[in-house]
């Protein structure tokens, strides 16, 4: 059985220890900042994204809205969606070859 590839991003950043009170928040920010940038690029779908974030689908669009990613595939150009909506109909009415 085939192990997934993981990746670990680290960093080290000088400040107070009065700072680490809010380590927890911005480590979940940091992971959620790579996870969109991922899905951003077409790395991992919104399935995958939603699954590391440890979110729904509904809390992940929330989260694709505020970083400004669209939920629809931006490389379609108009032929070629109108080409998948006509084979969609046809298959819906039946009438496939």
């Amino acid at each position: 059985m085939k192990t997934k590839p993981e990746v670990e991003v680290r960093f080290t950043l000088p400040i107070s220890e009065g700072c680490l009170c809010h380590k927890g928040a911005a480590e979940q920010k940091a992971k959620t900042a790579y996870v969109l940038g991922l899905l951003r690029h077409g790395d991992i779908s919104a399935g995958r994204a939603a699954k590391l974030l440890n979110v729904s689908r509904w809390e992940l669009s929330e989260l694709m809205y505020e970083a400004g990613i669209s939920p629809f595939d931006d490389s379609l150009t108009a032929e070629t969606l109108a080409a998948e909506v006509e084979t969609a109909l046809k298959v819906l009415t039946g009438r496939t070859r």
